[in-house]
């Protein structure tokens, strides 16, 4: 399968510094959190357990799959985890088949992505999600052809790792003193701070305002028109 992901250099878009905006997908560009709490819950009953609450698996959006099965369940033991990680992308393929997944973009997402193609902006992807489920919940809304870098837990280390960020940057020519991630969680703020970019926060997504804050966001914002002059004040006054 190709890839959309190219290298993008400073000669190829004139001599100016590449702006990258890297975007998270569940809780930011779409609001995925039925399928994600429905499928998490078919997963624990296939494996004989109580189903988490819908609550406590918003909260582990973001992270690996296996990641997010021990947070929600820290008894289990590593081969328990993915065991039940597996049955989570069976009940997932298994929703996709019998009807279509319930995954809305988030109001203004669109309009936000025209707004910053428009200025420029490289657009790139980071994401807890499989490559392949990234590229069905794109497809589905047209926007896979918006993004240059897709970056997933299929290819490197999950969030709150940076290395997502890095590959990123790397694929498309950036540096940390160009780029946003824009994320719902903590698990995106903390990766943007250890890559040394800038880390925004939407207040529409799974974690609350003041958590983004307290893991180290440099600004929330509200609505999806507000990244934009979000970012541009970032570059003036953040290092």
């Amino acid at each position: 399968m190709p890839t959309l992901t190219r290298t993008l250099t400073r000669s190829s878009m004139s001599d100016a510094p590449v702006r990258l905006a890297v975007f998270d997908c569940d809780g930011t560009l779409v609001d995925s959190q039925h399928s994600i709490v429905a499928c998490m819950e078919a997963a624990f009953v296939a494996a004989g357990l109580a189903a988490p609450t819908a609550e406590a698996v918003r909260r582990v959006v973001g992270l690996p799959l296996a990641e997010s099965v021990a947070r929600l369940s820290p008894v289990l033991v590593a081969g328990e985890c993915k065991r039940i990680a597996e049955f989570y992308k069976q009940a997932f393929t298994a929703m996709r088949r019998d009807s279509p997944i319930d995954e809305p973009l988030f109001p203004g997402v669109r309009e936000l992505l025209d707004v910053l193609a428009g200025e420029g902006v490289v657009l790139g992807v980071a994401t807890g999600k499989g490559r392949r489920g990234l590229r069905i919940t794109l497809e589905h809304h047209g926007l896979l052809d918006r993004f240059v870098t897709l970056q997933t837990a299929d290819d490197a280390p999950g969030k709150p790792h940076p290395e997502m960020l890095r590959r990123a940057m790397a694929e498309t020519g950036a540096d940390s003193a160009t780029t946003a991630m824009i994320g719902d969680t903590t698990y995106d703020i903390l990766m943007a701070r250890s890559a040394g970019t800038a880390a925004i926060g939407v207040a529409w997504g799974y974690h609350p305002p003041a958590e983004l804050l307290a893991a180290g966001a440099h600004a929330v914002v509200d609505a999806a028109h507000e990244v934009p002059p979000a970012w541009q004040k970032l570059a003036r006054v953040t290092p």
